[in-house]
């Protein structure tokens, strides 16, 4: 009979607005650490819409959140309320303080940054919004997966995965990482070369700028200087 693996608190926010595939990716792959038990928290139990136009039930609230070992902040438009509300900041400081792991993915990294969590690290986030950073005293690392100590952030969205993977092995070894990313077929062949500005047609990145991301970037920035 083998001892039962020592529990490996995974806590994920959830918020309105979330991008459901920066939380769903990279909780595929933590979720098969040994141990591993992943929590969903929100400030209160009740579906939260994602940007995919289904709802997500979060499985706890914050008083009653176990400490986590592993904290991960999602992004998603929804997350200029996140950065102005002090019961979620004051969550991510009160888990980060315990936690073996601070991580995020795509805009959540300004959800860390707002909570006072990303000064004087190296960081990064969606390559839209990558300028915001600084604003809360992190230097931008062009990267997938930027690890700082203990703080892990992922660029935009599929980059979670590879967070998530990077951290498995870490945690529990190459091995285990590398198994994990088979059993998903996890072998990214895209039908087009454009997932990054660096190779992406500069006709497609500009209407994507201005038809999304101008306006967004801008209104993070107005809503952070306030802050």
């Amino acid at each position: 009979m083998t001892d039962s693996p020592t529990p490996f608190h995974i806590v994920f926010l959830l918020f309105g607005g979330i991008t459901q595939l920066d939380f769903t990716g990279p909780a595929q792959v933590l979720s098969r650490i040994p141990g591993a038990m992943v929590h969903t928290a929100a400030k209160a139990v009740q579906p939260i819409e994602t940007d995919s136009g289904f709802a997500i039930l979060p499985s706890t609230n914050f008083p009653d959140c176990p400490q986590a070992d592993l904290l991960c902040v999602p992004g998603g438009f929804g997350i200029r309320d996140v950065i102005q509300d002090e019961a979620s900041l004051q969550f991510l400081r009160d888990q980060a303080a315990g936690a073996q792991y601070v991580t995020s993915v795509c805009t959540g990294s300004l959800a860390l940054g707002a909570a006072g969590l990303l000064d004087g690290k190296r960081a990064t986030t969606h390559w839209a919004y990558t300028g915001l950073l600084e604003t809360f005293g992190a230097a931008h690392e062009k990267a997938r997966v930027v690890q700082d100590g203990n703080l892990v952030t992922a660029g935009g969205v599929t980059s979670g995965i590879d967070f998530a993977l990077t951290v498995v092995a870490e945690i529990a070894g190459q091995q285990l990482a590398e198994s994990i990313q088979l059993s998903l077929e996890y072998d990214p062949h895209p039908p087009f070369n454009s997932g990054h500005p660096d190779v992406a047609d500069p006709a497609v990145l500009k209407l994507l700028q201005e038809r999304v991301y101008a306006r967004q970037a801008s209104e993070l920035a107005h809503i952070i200087d306030r802050l």
